[in-house]
């Protein structure tokens, strides 16, 4: 896939998360494929060649490692500012705060920050390197948001009438 691509791809991914995370979105008791954008996203960065610098191999895989830690880390803020809860029903809603959208732009500076670095290191970065921090960031969120609504479920008690 061509960086250009790459990034159509990146940019449609996020907006669409972006987007729909001020929606309230209901979770389904069965659980749903919280894991196959960041999949999909995966697959696509790790097939493309390039994705660490073949001069900078070691800058490089540092810079990939930095991207990928903080993109842990911001999907798990991500997932700890989502708001969660029940309706009377007992079915688990979530939706995203003002505090998880400020946590996307801390997200949005600090990868602005590594790609400045790289640049001053001489270090070329692809998009395949973007499009993997991106799935970890998604993966982190859903899985984090995900494993938060167990715990919702399993508290939720059915009131009985009589």
């Amino acid at each position: 896939m061509s960086g250009l691509l790459n990034i159509v791809v990146i940019v449609a991914a996020v907006a669409f998360v972006f987007i729909r995370q001020f929606q309230a979105q209901r979770l389904s008791a069965e659980g749903r494929k919280w894991w196959l954008l960041p999949a999909v996203l995966t697959f696509l960065a790790v097939r493309q060649p390039g994705l660490l610098d073949a001069h900078h191999t070691t800058a490089s895989a540092a810079l990939l490692g930095a991207e990928l830690l903080t993109a842990l880390a911001c999907g798990a803020g991500w997932a700890w500012t989502t708001r969660i809860w029940t309706d009377p029903d007992g079915e688990v809603w979530t939706k995203g705060s003002w505090a998880a959208a400020g946590v996307w732009l801390c997200a949005m500076v600090l990868r602005a920050g590594l790609m400045g670095i790289g640049a001053l290191m001489g270090v070329h970065q692809g998009s395949a390197a973007i499009m993997l921090g991106v799935a970890a960031m998604l993966l982190t969120r859903s899985g984090v948001t995900t494993w938060r609504a167990q715990g919702m479920r399993q508290t939720y008690r059915v009131p009985v009438a009589g």
